[in-house]
């Protein structure tokens, strides 16, 4: 029986969770700086449903790879998408105290500890990729290019930037249309979603055309996530949220809802995702990725 999107997502999760959830700590387990240990911890732990890791093994098992074969690009996957975390709530970033409902890791550990566990986590992932003996070396290498592009200033940071001078913009009365707008999506946002498909197509070995195909479709979905992120801001509560919401609008960000409405962003969101899940149907075996970009579309926090 065909699972509808929600159950196929809770039986990856069971299925692949305990895969990553047997190893991701352990590199943290000995090392010279006990606190920062416990800081890097602190924030790994907080959870989320480790949407990168999981995806990028999915994408593997899309076009007839294994999960445990992406599990070290899942790792650092998630190792680059919390070290992001914990400095975007920084006080010279996004300034929040809650993340997942918990005090965020400069309120429990100090500005300057947080800023360490961020900067540990950037680099042990280029570390978990360089010795993954799982991988063909020349598959290390490639795989250690893709996460540097996606998480570095070409992708991931360079969004953050783009986000900042936006702030300052709106603060000072001027404003930047959609076209700038999907442009920090792209690198804020979907940069890490769309290699987490690409890696894992690496990881399998995919052909061209399968790699092409899930790079495309991660960077859909990758839209559709900051879609929904933005319409959740607007909706939700931060209770739902586990951290605050309304944020954007204090702080002068141009979001989706505020460009187009509430309806016109939840109309962009279903056309993001329509996108992904076509491209997805085209590959040998789609069905939990394609669940996961109805998920992505309709979570609530």
């Amino acid at each position: 029986m065909k699972l509808n999107s929600s159950d196929q997502v809770r039986s990856d999760l069971d299925r692949l969770l305990p895969l990553f959830d047997a190893v991701y700590l352990r590199t943290f387990e000995a090392g010279e700086a006990p606190r920062l240990a416990e800081a890097i911890c602190y924030s790994l732990r907080a959870g989320g449903k480790r949407v990168r890791p999981v995806l990028c093994m999915l994408a593997a098992e899309c076009v007839g790879g294994s999960a445990e074969g992406a599990l070290a690009c899942g790792l650092a996957l998630e190792y680059i998408h919390t070290y992001s975390l914990i400095h975007d709530d920084l006080p010279a970033m996004d300034d929040d105290d809650l993340r997942r409902g918990q005090p965020t890791s400069h309120k429990v550990f100090g500005e300057g500890q947080a800023i360490l566990a961020g900067d540990g986590l950037l680099t042990e992932a280029f570390q978990v990729l360089a010795t993954a003996s799982s991988l063909a070396v020349e598959r290390r290498v490639e795989l250690v290019s893709l996460l540097a592009e996606a998480a570095g200033w070409r992708g991931m940071v360079g969004g953050q930037s783009l986000d900042l001078d936006g702030e300052i913009l709106t603060r000072s009365g001027q404003s930047y249309g959609l076209d700038h707008l999907q442009l920090i999506h792209r690198l804020k946002t979907g940069a890490l979603i769309r290699v987490s498909l690409e890696m894992g197509a690496v990881a399998a070995g995919a052909d061209a055309a399968q790699r092409k195909t899930l790079r495309e479709a991660g960077a859909a979905m990758g839209l559709a996530f900051q879609i929904q992120d933005d319409l959740l801001d607007e909706t939700s509560t931060d209770e739902q949220m586990g951290k605050r919401v309304n944020k954007d609008q204090d702080r002068g960000k141009i979001t989706y809802p505020k460009l187009l409405g509430v309806d016109g962003a939840r109309r962009a969101l279903a056309e993001a995702t329509g996108q992904a899940v076509s491209l997805l149907s085209t590959l040998p075996h789609p069905e939990s990725l394609i669940a996961w970009a109805h998920f992505m579309a309709e979570r609530t926090s």
